[in-house]
């Protein structure tokens, strides 16, 4: 029920997020074929970028065809097994963003604080291992959602105040007990928001320190550029994800809250590689020769 009811502003509202949609998918998908294709972009950091812009294409392709389609069919209805499935996946995608950014700090940890020892230390058993474990926590959070979920009987005409199935509303409608769903949520919270963050602070915490021992500035400069795209993703993604967690109460959710939810499921995902793309300049090398090859 997050839409405007306006028939006036459907069409715009269409064209806006097919486009928004369209942009990131596009984005996303260059970013993994100059990585795939480019040699000089085989190394840990592009490996976990590829799977990352990978997260972000299932990210965002959760929640806007589902919406482009209702405004289409003047539908907002959405099945048990649909919310259920769309709730899932955006756990999934969202989790795995969080913790592949995580482990992207890690990596521009080791690559700076440890730097002879970082083609030993990330060696690609250990980045696939990195990988399989994002994704192996995210599968296990969306399992528990499911399961408080799934204990609700009388579990439809529902009314959900977004445009996709929130997954702190259908907590919320599944627990008629507040106490179980205060702790259902705070220890997620702790488990999947907090140590991911922690972990990307004390990266970068390190990070910072070992920068300002640098003699030159030159070296400083040059250290920094290379975690500056990651830096500006990651306080992009904590920034919107923060503002949708203050804008939004358990039942109950504001204009400002799906202005915040559309910030972080759809403008994150399509900033995520105009960031690396315009800050990066072997992302740009390559795609400048991945277009040259093409043409």
């Amino acid at each position: 029920m997050g839409l405007p009811e306006d028939p006036d502003l459907q069409p715009i509202i269409f064209g806006l997020f097919l486009s928004l949609y369209l942009v990131t998918v596009l984005g996303n998908l260059l970013i993994i074929l100059a990585v795939s294709s480019d040699p000089h972009l085989h190394t840990p950091m592009y490996f976990f970028l590829s799977f990352l812009s990978l997260a972000d294409i299932g990210f965002i392709s959760t929640t806007v065809p589902k919406m482009i389609v209702d405004i289409q069919t003047h539908s907002r209805a959405i099945s048990y097994v649909g919310c259920l499935s769309q709730m899932s996946l955006f756990i999934i995608f969202g989790c795995t963003d969080e913790m592949l950014l995580t482990v992207m700090a890690y990596d521009r940890f080791v690559a700076i604080c440890h730097p002879l020892h970082y083609s030993v230390i990330m060696n690609p058993r250990l980045c696939g291992f990195l990988v399989l474990v994002s994704f192996g926590f995210s599968l296990l959070e969306s399992q528990v959602h499911n399961l408080i979920a799934l204990q609700s009987i009388y579990f439809k005409d529902m009314d959900i105040s977004n445009f996709f199935c929130d997954p702190s509303q259908i907590l919320s409608l599944s627990c008629s007990d507040p106490l179980t769903r205060d702790i259902v949520m705070y220890f997620v919270g702790v488990i999947y928001g907090l140590l991911p963050l922690s972990g990307t602070f004390f990266s970068y915490y390190k990070i910072v320190s070992s920068i300002l021992q640098m003699p030159s500035l030159g070296s400083k400069y040059k250290a920094f550029s290379t975690c500056g795209s990651h830096l500006s993703v990651v306080c992009l993604f904590y920034g919107t994800a923060f503002g949708v967690y203050l804008s939004s109460d358990q039942l109950s959710f504001t204009r400002k809250g799906v202005v915040s939810s559309v910030m972080y499921t759809v403008v994150t995902p399509m900033l995520n590689p105009f960031i690396y793309s315009l800050s990066n300049r072997d992302i740009r090398s390559a795609l400048r020769r991945l277009h040259g090859r093409t043409v």
